[in-house]
């Protein structure tokens, strides 16, 4: 069984317009509790980039600069990676390694449909593990001992 980026994305993620003030943007990722929101410009379909707990920190936080003043956009990654539903998990997971970074943007076309994350993948592992560690210790409990 070869799971795709569809299996294991979250299809939930946050949207935000990308003119936003960054204090209404983090109240939101809080509320919803995302850690990361989807930037969009000019309607629903163009991504303009994502926001992450980590932008807030090191341009909000850290420098000590004002949230309410300042629009999302102006702290966002534009840069943003992306792949398709279709994608193997493993081409998935070894392009975010290579990248380091811990959400891919998964895309149909110019829509995105949703977004993968470490922690959706180490739960998706986590559980697929699981099972076949129960198939081993089911096909090891089957056997008869000789003699």
């Amino acid at each position: 069984m070869v799971l795709r980026a569809k299996d294991i994305m979250d299809t939930s993620f946050l949207t935000i317009d990308s003119e936003t003030d960054a204090l209404t943007c983090a109240q939101t990722m809080v509320e919803r509790r995302k850690g990361y929101a989807v930037l969009t410009h000019g309607g629903p379909q163009t991504i303009a980039g994502i926001v992450t707990e980590w932008d807030f920190l090191q341009r909000i936080v850290a420098p000590g600069v004002d949230p309410a003043k300042t629009s999302v956009r102006e702290i966002a990654t534009t840069v943003l990676h992306s792949c398709a539903p279709d994608t193997p998990t493993d081409e998935v997971v070894t392009k975010m390694a290579e990248l380091g970074i811990r959400r891919m943007i998964v895309q149909s076309g110019d829509q995105v449909v949703g977004v993968i994350t470490a922690r959706n993948i180490l739960a998706t592992f986590r559980q697929y593990i699981d099972r076949i560690s129960s198939e081993i210790a089911g096909l090891q409990s089957n056997q008869t001992p000789l003699g």
